[in-house]
């Protein structure tokens, strides 16, 4: 998996959290977050309950397309009028501001950039509003509001990026990922599932908040691909800290570990700092403004799924219990590596007695 610019992380982070859209995108865009994040091929696996074939497919048309490889693409009908060259014109025009052109107004309508490409004097294109709309849909260029954008001003943003990724790849037994998942509201939630027809399930109104919120501390060993974690009050040093030492007792062997985490400020304090060098831990800070380099953030996305998204628990007490449920459930069903060689061996079994009986290369399934 190439390195995600910041737009790529912040963007793939935003599709994972908010869960809504095509669960096509949600699950592609899981599956890149959680290669960016040092995850294995059968980790990413095991988290979307799919095969390592597709998983691959997956990264690999993401490193040549970016961001344009999580919708399918479709095509058919009859020859296209306007060139592909016409079209990168088209496209060009629209995401350059009128201004710049020397256009009195400060956004394109559909009807004044046809008029514009009309009458353009270098390269004049006659095309409909209703083609025009089309090519730009086709193109993913769409009419948005202008939103800020949030970049990593980490001055030491590729030297923390090369940690994370030096540590995943050469130990991953030994290198884990903290993060707090929240906050944890008591209301119902939306969500989605299987219904009759014309007959989705329903949910009582929010009429009141009466229990104030919680946040989960959850703990990811990469290596292992177990998750676990408690739900505490609020965010603080303390409560990092003792997340850290259960990690450390996960390896209580006393070799060096290696914890990725974000720049909260209670992950940072002088004390926990103290005694990460003395138990040998070292703390994998991601950059500035790009969470979305932590192994744990793609883990948050079936919580949020199966346990918060169409739930309606009475109090915190009954929502820690259905997370801690979950958990033990995830952990358990956890395919263990040896098996997972053992289906690669399989399939590859398959494959040559397909070529064997048909005298030519099988196709791999995806």
């Amino acid at each position: 998996m190439r390195r995600l610019s910041d737009q790529e992380g912040q963007q793939l982070l935003r599709i994972t959290r908010r869960g809504t859209g095509s669960a096509i995108r949600l699950r592609r865009a899981m599956v890149v977050l959680a290669s960016a994040g040092g995850n294995t091929v059968p980790a990413i696996a095991r988290l979307v309950q799919a095969d390592e074939d597709t998983i691959r497919q997956v990264i690999h048309r993401f490193n040549e397309m970016g961001m344009a490889s999580l919708d399918p693409q479709w095509a058919g009908g009859r020859p296209r009028q306007i060139s592909p060259d016409d079209q990168a014109f088209i496209v060009e025009t629209a995401n350059t501001r009128p201004e710049k052109l020397g256009k009195p107004f400060t956004r394109w309508s559909v009807r004044k950039l046809a008029d514009y490409l009309g009458s353009h004097t270098a390269r004049p294109i006659r095309i409909g509003r209703e083609r025009l709309r089309q090519i730009l849909h086709q193109q993913k260029i769409t009419f948005q509001r202008t939103k800020t954008w949030k970049e990593s001003t980490d001055p030491d943003r590729d030297t923390k990026l090369a940690r994370i990724e030096y540590v995943s790849s050469h130990f991953p037994q030994r290198v884990f990922a903290f993060d707090e998942f929240g906050p944890l509201t008591i209301r119902p939630q939306a969500g989605a599932g299987w219904a009759p027809a014309r007959h989705p399930h329903r949910l009582p109104a929010n009429y009141h908040k009466l229990h104030g919120v919680r946040q989960f501390h959850g703990c990811y060993s990469i290596g292992d691909d177990q998750l676990w974690g408690v739900v505490r009050c609020r965010k603080s040093a303390v409560n990092t800290l003792a997340a850290l030492k259960s990690i450390r007792a996960a390896r209580p062997d006393g070799a060096p570990i290696y914890v990725i985490l974000d720049n909260l400020s209670a992950h940072k304090g002088l004390k926990i700092r103290r005694w990460a060098a003395r138990n040998k831990v070292e703390l994998c800070f991601t950059p500035t403004y790009a969470s979305w380099a932590n192994p744990i953030e793609a883990q948050f996305g079936p919580l949020r799924t199966f346990v918060i998204a169409g739930s309606n628990h009475p109090n915190h007490t009954v929502l820690t219990r259905r997370l801690q449920t979950y958990l033990r459930w995830r952990n358990a069903n956890a395919r263990h590596p040896d098996v997972l060689a053992a289906q690669r061996r399989e399939r590859a079994r398959i494959r040559s007695e397909r070529q064997r009986q048909w005298g030519q290369p099988a196709t791999r399934a995806a």
